[in-house]
């Protein structure tokens, strides 16, 4: 496996293609991939749970997102964790596949860099219990979630996203870090502010939770995030977070890191006659063009 992961990131560095994303943030952005193109993230989240949680102590995600871009607008989803609950020595510690989540985005409108009108989006995911809800890995529900963004450009490197969102069905639990109810319904909510530090940095910040609408002590989720987008090369960007949360349903403190990338026009040939846009571009509010194979990287 470490051959492997390193032949994996080997071939990642040496490809010529743009990488952008929202990530490590939840709350998600407006944008979508292009038609035809496979946008991959790759991060790993250790977490420091609350005591009300004990005896579990800690939880460790992987996690591996792939999106495929659609004609008119729409990008499908799928994702995946691998989960490590850590617990005190009174019990034994929990590790596997955790619930898959399978989801598709539609683009309504894009932004536009002379009008400060918001860029719209929504999505709509299921998630499937493919975990071990005996070992906490998996909630052992169907999940039913429609989430709505919004995105406005502050200025011309800073952008506002929100986002609001429901659970018809499920809860919002990864392993036990998350809304654990199994009844009702679960409102979700996040804002996020991103700012262009320079072409290759991004810095920002998130308030993101969630409540049920039934009692319970892991009924609420409130947390913050401080994060970064570094662009080390045309085709590949790392990204890292610190969280501070609060409620049950929120980790104490937790850290993030991870990888995005694109390959463009996976599925079929480009038209060669007209410049390329990004998609993966966050915010909407300007073009991003670029030259194939010319190596200069944009702003994430």
């Amino acid at each position: 496996m470490p051959t492997g992961l390193a032949l994996l990131s080997l071939w990642l560095l040496v490809q010529p293609h743009p990488a952008w994303a929202q990530a490590p943030f939840y709350t998600d952005d407006t944008s979508v991939a292009d038609p035809g193109m496979l946008h991959v993230e790759a991060s790993d989240e250790l977490d420091a749970l609350q005591s009300m949680q004990y005896p579990d102590l800690r939880q460790n995600t992987a996690t591996l997102k792939t999106n495929v871009g659609l004609p008119h607008g729409l990008e499908l989803d799928l994702d995946f964790p691998y989960i490590v609950i850590d617990r005190s020595y009174v019990t034994s510690s929990s590790r596997g596949i955790g619930d898959t989540n399978l989801g598709v985005k539609w683009r309504i409108r894009e932004g536009s860099a002379t009008s400060h009108s918001p860029a719209l989006a929504a999505s709509f995911y299921t998630e499937f219990p493919t975990g071990d809800s005996r070992q906490n890995l998996g909630s052992g529900l169907i999940d039913y979630w429609l989430n709505l963004i919004a995105q406005v450009p502050a200025s011309e490197r800073t952008r506002i996203t929100v986002n609001l969102g429901i659970l018809f069905a499920g809860n919002t639990s990864t392993g036990v870090v998350g809304i654990e109810t199994t009844r009702g319904h679960v409102y979700t909510g996040g804002l996020s502010v991103l700012c262009d530090v320079s072409p290759r940095l991004t810095l920002g910040g998130e308030v993101y939770g969630g409540i049920a609408d039934t009692v319970g002590l892991d009924r609420t989720q409130l947390q913050t995030m401080l994060g970064a987008q570094y662009a080390v090369r045309e085709g590949l960007s790392l990204y890292v977070g610190l969280i501070a949360g609060t409620y049950t349903a929120s980790p104490r403190l937790g850290g993030v890191i991870g990888f995005a990338v694109d390959f463009p026009h996976l599925f079929y040939a480009p038209d060669r006659s007209a410049p390329q846009r990004s998609a993966r571009a966050p915010g909407d509010t300007r073009s991003h063009l670029f030259l194939p194979s010319t190596g200069d990287f944009h702003d994430l």
